[in-house]
């Protein structure tokens, strides 16, 4: 800690021992040596840190200003304080926080406890749908519902982002809190609800189109025939888990109402794939050209879009 002659009080902080030292060591040599015939103001005084640790002394000289006395000229200039036991101050709270962490217990103890609940988002789809005993989340619902009241006539709605910041709020109101009321003027911008729901999605642990099925889309979509095509894609699909199936469903389904109002939200199935495709699906291990399957992506959503009623359709439509 520096103190001036004006009362003016400057604190230099370090957790490093020896650049501590360092410092007052390089202020008191500054100060031994000032000449006595030096000129200063009382008021004026000030310092600046380098890379190297030395500090520089910035003097404001004042011709007129009455020459110090000798003996009190380096309290006037400075009091210095420095105190070994601040840093073991700090050693005593920084063991005892190591003792803490190491006895804290686990997040899955926690959990059994009923002291954290379980995230709904960066959980597994499986999970969120065991632990609230249904097949598709409550939180894709209730954004589905939101936006189909207040967001398919909105432009650019799922392309156009909404602010991250409130989308995070979001996302943290869903992980702690059981109730959630979309209606709330807090999200009140339908961007913000649709961002949501793809972070949602985004951040599945394992996609809704799960791994072990990503290069048996991307062969299906390869297929020249479309009716080939569809009814390949359309067998991948009711092969999938039931969480992912439901959802997907629900999810096409919703987006598909999305594609129908193009002509006022300008979003296409075009669009939306483009949007949706490497969000819902993407390969465990990126290996080859990620352009070429991003479009295989993209088009896997288009298609499943354009011919929702075929995909998803039961067996005799």
């Amino acid at each position: 800690q520096i103190t001036t002659v004006s009362g003016n009080e400057f604190l230099l902080q370090s957790d490093i021992d020896f650049l501590i030292l360092d410092w007052f060591h390089a202020i008191k040599n500054a100060i031994d040596r000032l000449p006595k015939e030096q000129r200063i103001t009382s008021g004026n005084l000030e310092f600046k840190l380098r890379r190297s640790s030395s500090i520089e002394l910035l003097h404001n000289l004042d011709t007129e200003s009455k020459e110090p006395k000798p003996e009190h000229r380096k309290s006037l200039i400075f009091r210095l304080n420095y105190s070994a036991s601040d840093t073991n101050d700090r050693n005593r709270v920084k063991s005892r926080l190591k003792k803490f962490i190491s006895r804290r217990p686990s997040l899955k103890t926690l959990q059994e406890k009923g002291l954290i609940k379980d995230q709904i988002f960066g959980s597994h789809l499986h999970l969120v749908c065991e632990h609230e005993k249904s097949t598709v989340p409550q939180f894709v619902r209730l954004c589905i519902k939101a936006v189909e009241k207040r967001g398919l006539d909105v432009d650019g709605i799922y392309r156009v982002s909404g602010n991250l910041a409130t989308i995070q709020k979001l996302r943290f109101v869903v992980n702690q809190e059981e109730k959630l009321n979309l209606d709330d003027s807090q999200w009140e911008d339908i961007h913000v609800v649709t961002g949501a729901l793809k972070m949602f999605f985004r951040e599945l642990p394992e996609p809704l189109f799960p791994y072990c099925f990503f290069e048996q889309f991307v062969e299906a979509i390869k297929i020249q025939d479309n009716a080939t095509r569809i009814k390949s894609i359309r067998s991948l699909v009711k092969k999938l888990p039931r969480p992912n199936y439901d959802t997907m469903k629900i999810l096409f389904e919703h987006l598909q109402k999305i594609a129908a109002k193009e002509s006022v939200n300008l979003m296409s199935t075009q669009s939306l794939g483009i949007v949706f495709g490497p969000t819902l699906l993407r390969p465990e291990k990126e290996t080859g050209n990620m352009a070429v399957h991003m479009l295989y992506q993209n088009q896997i959503v288009e298609l499943m879009l354009s011919e929702y009623s075929k995909i998803f359709g039961s067996e005799e439509d």
